[in-house]
């Protein structure tokens, strides 16, 4: 048995380092960490590269580019996998995000900046959907839990060296080098996955897929989301007649685009899976609104430099990924209770920071707070992929995990915009982000209360489960582009995004 053990790894190693295999592999691995390092940079540089080209008015709007262009990439990029197969979409991908980076990287004024986001978030929503479906083509059954795991772990070095590295080069050369920078490690990872993607056959097409009414409709419905938050964005800060027009016709498109991509029930708080998949979306908009923030707030108020801003980031990072690693060896302890406890933690860390946020505040509680919310992170984020799995039949895993994906990308749109929205109306940081931060733990104490509601039955004590299924197995959803993306996203991703 113990012999057993010890000779099994082999194998798998062989399976992904094999001569077969290796140059597909670590092309794998350098195109999560191209979009893992932008991630954790652009955060990091985003103060000065608005002090530069823009007003702290405009600081919101880098992000909600990205995440409402990664909104309608991400489903595309699902769609045009189950049409034509990874091939194209993966070498497509990182070309169209490289472009964004070099857009970005020269561009002189805000618009140049906003249409380099764009093209980085079709780009890095895409190429991500399309990374998984290369794995359940190329990969066999077997060893794909191992490259999971690979690509999860290549979210920890830009975790912990990207906002560093990031303030380092921004302060040393110029924020156009963060993004730059990453031009090199496209083109040598688009180089090594060609060779991979050339012999893969088109995809036979999957009448039961395609045809569903829930799928139907689904990238126009992203588009329209995108379009909708983008909108809403803009009318926040403009407070005219015409703004308030805008934002009721974005509002009426936002609630009927998310309509056709959450499950029913969301909004109400149904027990079970629409509960879970608003916890995903509360969840990543409390910790990420307050991520992309929390630089701004240290330069801006408390003079940090940028280098030593994204240090917390870094202590956050090391809070999800030791607390997702600790959750992982405990398999029997309720994931709803785990949800609350990771609500409850998000919730103390998104709440401490306004003893941070304003001119009085306490710059050096932002290390040990943010690290609380980034365990919250790692035990809430886990409990949330596994339940969704959980509540899924086989035909409904892809779209209920998309599903998720699409809450989580959405609310961290919509929540960013309102930062934005403070920051042109209440103008110095010092004022407005105290505002946002009360909300951002208003809105964790919602999840603290919804997350008993993300179990099937009501009486944890008592409630039988229904039989798990091996998601070690990803292969099960990964076959498709749009049924499988979002089941092996979270499954096998992230550490901190």
């Amino acid at each position: 048995m113990s012999a057993a053990a010890h000779v099994e790894p082999a194998p798998v190693r062989s399976d992904l380092f094999g001569p077969s295999r290796r140059t597909t592999t670590i092309g794998l691995l350098l195109l999560v960490s191209m979009v893992a390092f932008e991630a954790m940079g652009v955060g990091t540089a985003m103060p000065a590269l608005v002090a530069d080209i823009g007003a702290v008015s405009w600081y919101a709007w880098p992000f909600v580019a990205f995440m409402a262009a990664a909104v309608f990439g991400t489903v595309l990029g699902g769609r045009w996998c189950d049409v034509a197969g990874p091939r194209v979409p993966l070498v497509a991908s990182p070309v169209l995000f490289g472009a964004g980076l070099l857009v970005a990287g020269t561009s002189t004024g805000m618009a140049q900046l906003l249409l380099g986001r764009v093209l980085q978030g079709w780009g890095a929503g895409a190429v991500t959907v399309a990374a998984y479906v290369l794995i359940a083509a190329v990969y066999p059954e077997r060893s794909r839990p191992a490259v999971f795991g690979l690509m999860s772990s290549a979210w920890v070095l830009p975790s912990l060296i990207g906002p560093p590295v990031a303030g380092v080069v921004t302060e040393q050369l110029s924020w156009h080098w963060v993004f730059l920078g990453l031009i090199p490690v496209v083109v040598l990872a688009v180089g090594l996955v060609v060779p991979a993607v050339s012999h893969l056959d088109r995809p036979a097409p999957v009448a039961s897929v395609s045809a569903s009414p829930r799928r139907r409709g689904l990238v126009l419905a992203a588009l329209g989301a995108a379009v909708a938050v983008s909108a809403l964005s803009w009318a926040a800060q403009h407070w005219t007649v015409s703004a308030a027009e805008v934002a009721a016709a974005a509002v009426l498109l936002l609630v009927l685009s998310m309509r056709r991509l959450l499950p029913s029930g969301v909004f109400r708080g149904r027990r079970g899976l629409p509960t879970v998949v608003a916890a995903r979306g509360l969840l990543a908009g409390v910790f990420f609104s307050a991520n992309a923030y929390l630089p701004l707030m240290l330069t801006s108020t408390h003079h940090w430099t940028l280098t030593t801003a994204g240090l917390p980031l870094v202590i956050g990072s090391l809070g999800w990924s030791a607390a997702s690693g600790w959750q992982g060896r405990h398999p029997d302890l309720p994931r709803q209770w785990l949800l609350r406890l990771g609500f409850s933690l998000l919730t103390v860390g998104a709440a401490g920071l306004l003893l941070v946020a304003p001119g009085w505040g306490v710059s050096w509680l932002a290390f040990p707070l943010w690290g609380i919310a980034g365990i919250g992170m790692g035990l809430g984020f886990s409990s949330v992929a596994f339940l969704v799995l959980q509540q899924s039949s086989p035909s409904d895993v892809g779209f209920h995990s998309s599903a998720a994906q699409m809450a989580d990308q959405l609310t961290t749109s919509v929540l960013i915009g309102a930062g934005g929205a403070l920051l042109a109306l209440l103008g110095a940081p010092a004022v407005a982000l105290p505002v946002l931060l009360a909300l951002l733990a208003g809105l964790g104490a919602l999840g603290v209360a919804l997350a008993g509601r993300a179990a099937q039955y009501p009486d944890p004590d008592t409630e039988t489960y229904p039989a798990k299924r091996d998601t070690s197995k990803p292969g099960m959803s990964l076959c498709r582009g749009e049924r499988g993306q979002r089941e092996a996203e979270d499954q096998g991703r992230r550490g901190p995004r």
